[in-house]
């Protein structure tokens, strides 16, 4: 396996070397693999080139923090291999780079598919959530629960390798970079950007996708101007993997009539340079004995167009109030903020808007120390006042910024030796209480 570097991606590609270069992104948890089924078919037009995120599929463990950072990785791999242009399909966070893509850099994209994709993947309480019962139990709960987000049930039930195989996918991925990915798509929100995507844009969705459904596929298409939508009867999440052909065949014909030559400099488009394949392991391949995927009894996908919203208006800066909501949401979580603020009334509004500004917006602000030490400090000084309903707060909001229980541990031994013993005694049956809750995977 030759060495990829920290600022690229593990890589590999199919098909000629004088042909343009198409791109397939996969989602969060799978490696290219979830793409087997579409190459053969693509390739007779297009030099496809497949990427694993950073740590799936064994690719190295260079986690990357944010959709913007993969981005970036993508198109240092392509410069190296002399790539200008390039079509460009992805998968739920694969989409969310190829959005990322559109938005950052329009005159390298001629054309662009989102599959299961989202302006905005859930709540950013969904994915730190993730993010804690990774760090405490593995991703072994992850695994498991894996298929009931990706397939329909009657496809996992008739499809048991390809069910196990997705199983093992998740399994094999690196803690760290699953960690970090999830917190990427906790920040990514591009729903006031979506008026400056120009690029041909075909928005494919699973009927039955859970996940990033038909509700997130509309308003993808309401708001890029140029964008058409495809439901996939018969689908969920991994519509590529559970409805193989549909899917093929939508990309086929989105990309064969929406290709953009030229963009708006009026440059012509480089042609794709010819590189040499990264030999990569494929340790959790598409099981090649499992039986293709029996397509439901109306196979053709219904395709509609939708019409492009408005162009959203520039949003003001936000000011300290703003920023302190924010990080107070990120820290302590959507639910418990608005819990806070709507108890708030005449009387005790005026202290919310005064923690918010001043507390989140001011000292959890400064750059002096990351979130992790100031979760250690501010239950040091819990424990020490005896706060035991803020504690049970911060320690929650210490999972959320990535303290593992050891580590909450420690801390509260420390605080036993110069806040007392009484006062660790409390905070332990606090602390213990709260990590219980918080670390159990949900059955």
């Amino acid at each position: 396996m030759s060495e990829t570097p920290p600022n690229t991606l593990q890589y590999r590609f199919d098909g000629p070397e004088d042909a343009p270069v198409l791109i397939l992104g996969p989602s969060l948890g799978t490696t290219w693999h979830m793409f087997d089924r579409q190459v053969p078919e693509l390739v007779k037009q297009w030099r496809v080139l497949r990427f694993d995120l950073p740590g799936h599929g064994g690719a190295p463990a260079h986690p990357a923090g944010s959709v913007a950072e993969l981005a970036t990785r993508m198109l240092a791999t392509l410069d190296s291999l002399g790539v200008q242009r390039f079509g460009y399909a992805g998968c739920a966070l694969g989409g969310a780079v190829g959005i990322e893509l559109a938005l950052r850099h329009p005159e390298r994209l001629a054309s662009l598919a989102l599959v299961a994709a989202s302006p905005r993947f859930g709540t950013p309480d969904e994915f730190r959530q993730r993010g804690v019962i990774v760090r405490t139990n593995g991703l072994d709960p992850i695994a498991r629960s894996a298929p009931d987000r990706w397939f329909t049930g009657g496809f996992a039930a008739a499809q048991p390798a390809i069910t196990e195989w997705a199983v093992q996918m998740v399994r094999t991925t690196d803690p760290g970079c699953y960690i970090a990915a999830c917190e990427a798509l906790a920040a990514f929100d591009v729903r006031p950007e979506l008026g400056r995507i120009g690029v041909p844009t075909l928005v494919l969705v699973g009927s039955e996708d859970q996940v990033t459904g038909p509700a997130e596929a509309r308003t993808l298409v309401a708001g890029i101007r140029d964008a058409r939508l495809a439901v996939v009867p018969g689908a969920s999440h991994l519509v590529p993997v559970e409805q193989p052909a549909a899917v093929t065949d939508l990309l086929v014909r989105h990309f064969s009539t929406a290709w953009q030559q030229t963009f708006d400099t009026g440059q012509t488009a480089l042609p794709a340079a010819a590189a040499t394949v990264t030999p990569v392991p494929a340790p959790v391949a598409m099981p090649t004995g499992a039986p293709a995927p029996v397509p439901p009894r109306r196979t053709e996908p219904v395709a509609e167009i939708a019409s492009a919203a408005e162009p959203p208006q520039p949003v003001a800066s936000p000011d300290r109030y703003e920023t302190g909501l924010k990080i107070r949401r990120e820290v302590l979580g959507d639910a418990h903020v608005e819990g806070v603020l709507a108890r708030a009334d005449e009387f005790s509004g005026g202290f919310e808007e005064l923690v918010t500004r001043y507390a989140w917006g001011e000292v959890w602000d400064r750059p002096g120390l990351d979130r992790r030490s100031r979760s250690c400090v501010t239950l040091t000084a819990l424990v020490a006042g005896g706060h035991l309903d803020d504690l049970a707060v911060h320690t929650r909001a210490a999972l959320r910024n990535g303290l593992t229980p050891q580590e909450i541990k420690e801390v509260l031994l420390q605080a036993a030796v110069y806040c007392g013993l009484p006062a660790a005694n409390s905070a332990f049956r606090v602390a213990q209480q709260v990590i219980r809750e918080e670390t159990t995977p949900a059955e």
